[in-house]
């Protein structure tokens, strides 16, 4: 099956009206198929790295507005249960995802970015 088939299969196009699952290991993580069939679902400017992380940058006009968007990230994280790295700059915000417990990617990794891309997109 191809990324494009994974696609549909799986309807990443509604990756903003899920929910979050808990994740305490003991299952596989997305492979390079299933990972590229969920990058569809996301904004372009997330990328994936070694299939084990997304990662986008996020810029700013400055460091308050930087940090708004920070503490609006906490808050979605908090209520979905999944929790990203956030490296702070001024007028700068690079999140990485990656589900810890199965150290790779989920689809609540997928779905956290979905979110956060709705949330920016808020913004304009």
């Amino acid at each position: 099956m191809n990324a494009k088939q994974l696609y549909k299969e799986m309807k990443v196009d509604k990756l903003t009206t899920m929910k979050c699952k808990p994740c305490e290991g003991g299952v596989p993580p997305l492979n390079s198929q299933e990972i590229a069939a969920y990058m569809k679902g996301i904004d372009k400017d997330w990328h994936a790295v070694a299939n084990k992380r997304i990662i986008k940058t996020f810029s700013f006009v400055n460091y308050m507005h930087t940090m708004d968007f920070v503490n609006r990230i906490a808050a979605l994280a908090e209520e979905e249960g999944h929790h990203p790295v956030m490296h702070v700059q001024y007028g700068k915000l690079e999140v990485e995802l990656w589900t810890h417990a199965i150290n790779g990617l989920s689809e609540n990794d997928f779905i956290m970015a979905a979110k956060i891309d709705a949330m920016q997109q808020g913004d304009r």
